[in-house]
């Protein structure tokens, strides 16, 4: 049990638990059959998994040297090797757990963790840092169209949302870590922008998915938005704003990385809201 324990600290089981909650919605927001919603929840859920303890592994030398007493891995309760087989082991169970779904839905599962990974290897200390955010949450609603009897692509503004967020979601969850990271000599784009313009350009992203959800989901008609729609459009513009002001007239907190969390949070749900629109 102490292994266990020590390898669900180490997949970052905020986050995981997030995105596989999201998946668990756009499923039934997509209208997909039962079974086909728990496989596609429990795929993602092992990928989530994968993602978050190969992490820790790529990670678990530089923790140490920074002493990062709050890594499983780096305080030495799970073998590293322990923490490889084990994320190994889940990404195939996630993508053998993809193929009763369709092979249009394994492909996208694969390219997104395989992007995922990318960024767990190396991509996370180059200026190109955001490119698997990009990837993996833009073609993550597609997850969920492509899981349907009748596959589909998610539309091109479901695709920009998830960009959005994902953008969003790496710009400020580097922010609590960025002396850490300077120490190790990890420099991805968030850390070359600094944490004002890191934080100011999450909220951009935030609002850019939030004007796609809305203006997508109803056509492009503003009549045929929604009271709901507007709500939460409202919100996350409301967010963003107060992010951005607190960026440019106060010093850098960690309340900036909870402020952009929170948008990013109403956009994820706005684009839940948004479900039988979709499908392209």
């Amino acid at each position: 049990m102490r292994t266990v324990r020590a390898l669900w600290g180490s997949s970052h089981p905020g986050p995981t638990l997030v995105v596989t909650a999201l998946a668990l919605a756009l499923g039934i927001a997509t209208g997909l059959e039962l079974w086909r919603i728990a496989l596609l929840t429990v795929s993602v859920f092992a990928g989530q998994l994968s993602v978050g303890i190969s992490n820790d592994a790529f990670d678990a030398t530089r923790d140490r040297e920074v002493g990062r007493t709050d890594k499983p891995l780096a305080r030495g309760d799970v073998a590293v090797g322990i923490a490889w087989a084990a994320a190994l082991g889940l990404l195939a169970l996630a993508l053998v757990l993809s193929v009763p779904l369709g092979w249009r839905m394994l492909a996208a599962h694969a390219l997104a963790l395989g992007s995922a990974w990318a960024y767990n290897a190396g991509l996370k200390s180059t200026p190109w840092s955001v490119v698997p955010f990009l990837v993996s949450f833009g073609i993550f609603p597609s997850l969920a169209t492509l899981s349907a009897p009748d596959p589909a692509f998610a539309a091109g503004w479901a695709w920009i949302a998830g960009a959005a967020l994902g953008a969003a979601v790496h710009l400020t969850n580097v922010l609590p870590d960025l002396d850490d990271d300077a120490r190790t000599g990890v420099r991805g784009l968030p850390h070359r922008l600094g944490p004002r313009a890191s934080a100011v350009t999450a909220a951009l992203a935030v609002v850019g998915g939030a004007i796609a959800v809305l203006l997508g989901a109803a056509g492009g008609d503003l009549a045929a938005v929604s009271a709901v729609s507007w709500v939460f459009f409202v919100a996350v513009v409301a967010v963003a704003v107060v992010t951005a002001w607190r960026a440019i007239a106060r010093p850098p907190t960690r309340a900036l990385f909870r402020l952009v969390m929170l948008a990013a949070l109403l956009l994820a749900v706005q684009l839940v809201a948004s479900g039988s629109a979709l499908a392209g």
